[in-house]
């Protein structure tokens, strides 16, 4: 029978997940520089004193890695803002045993949660870095007897019919990411309730839906992302146009989507760089590339995008100021 789009890439991602080191298809920013991550942890130490330093603080991150961002944001915090490390306490959101015992190495005192909804209630800021490009889509298909929706049966793209009313070009496709939709109203429902902000990074389009762009990598290359199901990597596109939508229907502010290169700039990443190279002046060539792979236009910096949520009343958070 053939299965809808979203369902498939759903199965196929959390067997994926829970028995592939998904770090040897790709790298993620906190695995390219110690830069990001304490870039990130300044973010959050100003956030948290622009929410009045409530204290606990719940610091949550959603599909953690390995768990390098975190471990970077808690070690340079302790340094520079001692006074929000002490109020943290860490939460992870994850579904993956093997990924859990790898986190756990890297950030010993963190508590794992299934879901957003398992959360403890209070306020907190919560991150999610390229976290909503491995949630399920689904794809419809103009054709000239109307829109399809693509379902998968034996390893082959279907169409059913679907009673949609889009207008769009014969041949013109759709993506609908419902599920990072609703989980990005859910934080901001939470947000706009109990307090708190939330930082969202990722790759995909601030105009609409980004059309067709389900991808996969299996053992570092592209592949079919409908082949051998639970065997690659598959993500897609963010809408966030669409996640800022639905967070202001939950009743947090938002600002945002920005450039990625633009935000870790306002943050401080090149001084960050030159800093960190005029410590160890043996590794000044590598923090410099870092520093262009994350924020460069033609690496990370366009194609990732930054989107920030937060419980109403809040100035705007760092890295948003043009």
């Amino acid at each position: 029978m053939p299965e809808r789009l979203d369902a498939f890439m759903a199965r196929a991602n959390a067997a994926y997940y829970a028995t592939h080191d998904p770090f040897a298809d790709f790298t993620t920013a906190p695995e390219i520089s110690q830069m990001f991550g304490e870039l990130i942890g300044a973010w959050a130490a100003v956030t948290w004193a622009s929410m009045g330093a409530p204290a606990p603080l719940i610091l949550v991150e959603a599909g953690p890695g390995r768990g390098t961002l975190m471990r970077d944001m808690l070690r340079a915090t302790a340094r520079v803002a001692p006074d929000f490390r002490a109020a943290c306490h860490v939460h992870f959101i994850e579904t993956s045993p093997r990924l859990r015992a790898v986190q756990a190495a890297a950030v010993p005192d963190a508590v794992w949660h299934e879901c957003l909804d398992h959360l403890p209630a209070g306020p907190a800021i919560l991150l999610a870095n390229e976290f909503l490009d491995a949630l399920p889509i689904r794809q419809f298909v103009r054709r000239h007897g109307g829109w399809m929706e693509r379902f998968v049966a034996a390893g082959c793209f279907v169409e059913q019919p679907a009673v949609v009313a889009w207008q769009a070009p014969q041949g013109s496709i759709i993506e609908l990411g419902e599920a990072a939709a609703a989980w990005v109203g859910g934080v901001a429902a939470r947000l706009a309730a109990q307090g708190g902000a939330a930082l969202i990074l990722d790759y995909g389009t601030a105009e609409g839906s980004p059309g067709d762009s389900l991808q996969a990598l299996r053992s570092g290359a592209p592949a079919d992302p409908i082949a051998a199901p639970g065997t690659a990597d598959l993500t897609a596109h963010v809408d966030f146009a669409a996640a800022r939508r639905h967070a202001e229907a939950a009743g947090a502010a938002v600002w945002g989507p920005v450039r990625q290169g633009a935000f870790l700039t306002r943050l401080g990443l090149r001084h960050r760089a030159a800093a960190l190279a005029r410590a160890n002046p043996g590794r000044a060539a590598e923090f410099a590339d870092a520093a262009e792979r994350l924020s460069a236009p033609s690496r990370m910096g366009a194609l990732f995008k930054v989107l920030a949520l937060s419980q109403p009343g809040l100035p705007m958070p760092p890295g948003f100021a043009a």
